[in-house]
């Protein structure tokens, strides 16, 4: 229940501020959302203040709002996001990550754009069904290690090449499958993409390779050791092949497929294209495919295949670095899938493949840096990044998909790319000096499938360096700057305040071992849960009024004059978002705990302080305005968070000059955050300065 009526809420606030579609950006502070919006004149702001979990909305310069929501406002951060009708506008997914990243990175030749994204898009529906015949490939090659059988056997058992079946199935019709997304990807039918390409894989075409129909003529190439089959059909030479697992055949011939199809769409009336457009389509493009696509496609693919094959025997260290070097940056854009055709191309026609092993370096760095960011997250306690961390590197370890930690994490740091590259650059650089890797099998390069390397040890060796390299180096470093760093841990000190703020029970006071020099005798014995008030005699002398019986009257937790919010030059505090209080212009450096509990935040930077007293007032004492943008610089705290204080206590020492030098008014507000859940808390104002720790407003239950 409580989770839909925050998802009311959340809905209502988009709403609130003009709809999704008019949702530039959004992101959060401690205790206020943040929005940059198309156009600010779309505001509802009473329908947002209306919303109960809203404590206030703040209108900002230009197209900037702000909505307080207080402790909780991570998870309404989230809900937000998690809107369908956010959906489109903030939730991207990979492929539209990709896409914008493409499209920031066009240049004058917008058809190279154009190709690799044709490739990509082909491909990418795939990663799932891949990913799954390279587990069973892992499997049995896992057993084949441990000797139970004999993976590479020619007179393997039914039952193995039943399973044989399973993961063949993926990489042999892999042709059909690129030719559906690929017709997808062009908009035009893609059963039809299929039919073509599968027009060339049926028995009745791949008999012929026998060689044993009239009209077949085999010879052997004495160069590859392989057998080259001619066709004579209706008089004109055909050369054969095995398309399965090819991959740039389906590609050409779709490209060609697409405008033949349009074409014939003009061509005919539309009330029978369902009939003619198909059948002119079949009729025409699978007689080019097998005369001249297909074989085109497989010469294309052997020759890159052979380049690269050249590169690797003649310059093996070369190619063992450049690999795990360059995949970094093709993956985000989606450039890298020419090389994992061209690993499908080289099992296909070598029986073996030696570009993963090599990108098995730059897939365990990049998982070597999530884990650094997960250990990090950890000892930060960043609960949302220890979560995204986890997820990431288990599909990464366990699958073999960098994409969750690509997009996840590392594209939003940019302290991680180098580290990450120092990582592949040694396990590259260690494969190259060991002579190479080879793999047997396509494979997703993840912990399951190490079995198909070969030499295996040589391939363990290199990926553990270049994770535990890439992991330790963003451990130490951290992947946020000092400052990313203050500001994360400020908000995650809110957080769980607000968190404890809103579960912990009223217990009984257990009060922290007193320290006398840092208490201020004057007015204490005022100030506290309302079962010491203030005698006549101390009131009349502060100036201040008796709290009511049963009462908690709250200090000044600075000396200087008491302003009311209204003249406070915060529209957040001055419009009682975060609870009725007051502001003090402070005379002196020295900041007071107003009331007796627990101190459940304490900010990085010093400037903010939440305290729960025992019977439940929760009271925010926020240093100057802005402060936190001076990082610390001026501010020495005495305490921690978890800590219970006494009122009175000294909780830290603030440089009033380097306040006001940093360009920052130095008025220390104190409200009562749970004000709407309280009988009444009335400020009491004064013209005179007064001494730290006098009774400044008084809370009523």
């Amino acid at each position: 229940m409580a989770q839909n009526q925050t998802r009311t809420a959340a809905q209502e606030i988009v709403e609130g501020v003009g709809g999704a579609g008019n949702i530039e950006s959004l992101t959060h502070c401690a205790t206020r959302l943040r929005f940059q919006l198309h156009d600010a004149d779309k505001v509802d702001q009473g329908r947002i203040e209306s919303v109960p979990e809203v404590m206030g909305a703040v209108p900002q310069a230009g197209d900037r709002f702000q909505v307080v929501i207080g402790g909780a406002v991570a998870s309404m951060y989230n809900d937000i996001l998690a809107l369908p009708s956010m959906g489109a506008e903030t939730a991207k997914t990979d492929a539209q990550v990709k896409d914008e990243i493409r499209s920031k990175s066009r240049g004058r030749f917008s058809f190279v754009d154009n190709f690799f994204e044709y490739l990509s898009d082909s491909f990418r529906p795939l990663l799932g069904v891949l990913l799954g015949a390279s587990l069973i490939i892992a499997g049995a090659a896992v057993l084949d290690a441990l000797g139970y059988v004999d993976f590479r056997a020619a007179d393997k058992s039914s039952s193995w090449v039943f399973v044989d079946a399973m993961w063949r199935s993926v990489l042999y019709f892999l042709p059909l499958m690129v030719a559906y997304n690929a017709a997808r990807k062009l908009n035009i039918d893609p059963w039809l993409g299929a039919t073509v390409m599968a027009a060339v894989m049926t028995p009745n075409f791949t008999g012929l390779l026998s060689g044993e129909v009239p009209g077949v003529t085999c010879t052997l190439n004495e160069t590859l050791q392989t057998q080259q089959c001619v066709a004579e059909v209706f008089g004109l030479p055909m050369q054969l092949n095995d398309y399965g697992g090819q991959v740039f055949v389906p590609l050409i011939m779709v490209a060609l497929l697409a405008p033949l199809y349009r074409a014939l769409q003009r061509i005919f009336p539309q009330n029978v294209h369902m009939v003619f457009v198909p059948f002119f389509s079949m009729l025409i493009m699978i007689p080019v495919t097998a005369f001249l696509i297909g074989p085109l496609g497989v010469w294309m693919g052997n020759g890159l295949g052979e380049g690269l094959a050249w590169l690797n025997g003649n310059a093996p260290i070369v190619f063992a670095i450049l690999i795990p070097l360059l995949y970094p940056f093709l993956v985000p854009l989606g450039l890298h899938w020419p090389l994992n055709a061209l690993m499908l191309v080289n099992i296909q026609t070598l029986g073996y493949d030696f570009i993963q092993g090599p990108m098995g370096a730059w897939n365990f760095a990049c998982f070597g840096a999530t884990a650094g960011v997960l250990l990090l997250s950890i000892r930060h306690r960043e609960r949302d990044m220890r979560q995204t961390a986890t997820g990431a590197l288990a599909a990464g370890l366990f699958g073999g998909i960098s994409e969750p930690s690509l997009y996840g994490i590392h594209l939003r740091f940019r302290r991680i790319y180098p580290r990450m590259l120092v990582g592949c650059l040694v396990g590259g650089l260690i494969i190259g000096l060991m002579g190479g890797v080879n793999a047997n099998a396509f494979a997703f390069t993840s912990v399951l499938t190490i079995p198909i390397f070969s030499p295996i040890l040589t391939y363990g060796i290199a990926i553990t360096a270049a994770f535990l390299t890439a992991m330790t180096l963003v451990y130490l470093s951290d992947y946020r700057t000092p400052e990313q760093r203050r500001e994360a841990n400020a908000a995650r000190d809110a957080i769980e305040t607000g968190n404890r703020a809103a579960t912990a029970p009223v217990g009984t006071e257990q009060p922290a071992e007193a320290h006398a020099e840092e208490r201020i005798p004057a007015a204490v014995g005022a100030v506290g849960t309302g079962t010491a008030p203030a005698t006549g005699t101390e009131a009349a002398a502060t100036g201040a009024s008796l709290p009511p019986s049963g009462a908690t009257s709250l200090g000044a937790p600075v000396a200087g004059r008491v302003l009311s919010l209204d003249d406070v030059p915060d529209p957040v505090f001055s419009s009682r978002a975060l609870g009725e209080g007051v502001g003090i212009d402070p005379t002196d450096d020295r900041v007071i705990a107003p009331v007796a509990g627990e101190l459940i935040t304490v900010a990085g930077t010093g400037h903010a302080f939440g305290i729960r007293s025992a019977d439940g007032i929760e009271v925010l004492v926020h240093v100057g305005i802005d402060t936190v943008k001076m990082n610390g610089a001026g501010f020495t705290v005495e305490v921690e968070a978890g800590q219970m204080v006494e009122a009175g206590q000294l909780l830290a020492r603030v440089d009033l000059d380097a306040v006001r030098e940093a360009g920052f008014s130095p008025i220390t507000l104190m409200t009562v955050t749970n004000t709407a859940s309280l009988g009444a808390v009335t400020p009491q104002l004064s013209e005179d300065e007064v001494p730290a720790g006098t009774p400044v407003v008084t809370v009523e239950r």
